[in-house]
């Protein structure tokens, strides 16, 4: 690293570490008024962890930009938590299969020219269709699954399904 990179490093790292400072205390009191302990202390990193990637988006009086982040920080939270409740009740209604050791008998087909057109597939259209094919989800839940949106998983499945 270059002498001026590293002195825009510590000048970054400076004015993160005074804008943290400033914001640390008040935050944790808005967060815990509004969230579980062990959430507030999740979303709080969280927040802080936009604030250094956004840096050079603060302004001048950090506190209230800071609520912002913190409160749709929350807003993301309580969404993900909600769509994990959701993903447990709707599982938990399924009924299981039962568990079988040999990985060859667990797949659901034995016919070796389907075998043979999924092995033409990359590894992430393979993911995407056994997630869809097998697993039963929708392209909004395989998004969730692969941290991708879920207009991309539509195309790659799109793709997928026109290799196959």
């Amino acid at each position: 690293m270059s002498t001026g990179a590293a002195r825009i490093d510590s000048v970054r790292r400076a004015r993160f570490e005074r804008v943290a400072a400033e914001v640390y205390e008040p935050l944790q009191r808005y967060l815990r008024r509004r969230a579980r302990p062990d959430d507030a202390a999740d979303v709080l990193a969280d927040t802080l962890l936009v604030v250094w990637r956004r840096l050079d988006d603060v302004p001048d009086e950090p506190l209230p930009w800071c609520y912002g982040v913190a409160r749709r920080t929350l807003a993301n939270h309580r969404r993900g938590a909600d769509r994990r409740l959701r993903l447990v009740e709707r599982t938990a209604a399924e009924p299981i299969a039962p568990a079988n050791d040999d990985p060859q008998l667990a797949v659901d087909h034995a016919d070796p020219d389907l075998d043979a057109a999924i092995a033409t597939l990359s590894e992430a259209e393979h993911e995407i269709v056994h997630l869809w094919a097998w697993e039963r989800l929708e392209p909004r839940e395989i998004a969730d699954v692969l941290d991708i949106t879920p207009n991309a998983v539509s195309v790659a499945l799109s793709r997928a399904k026109r290799k196959l």
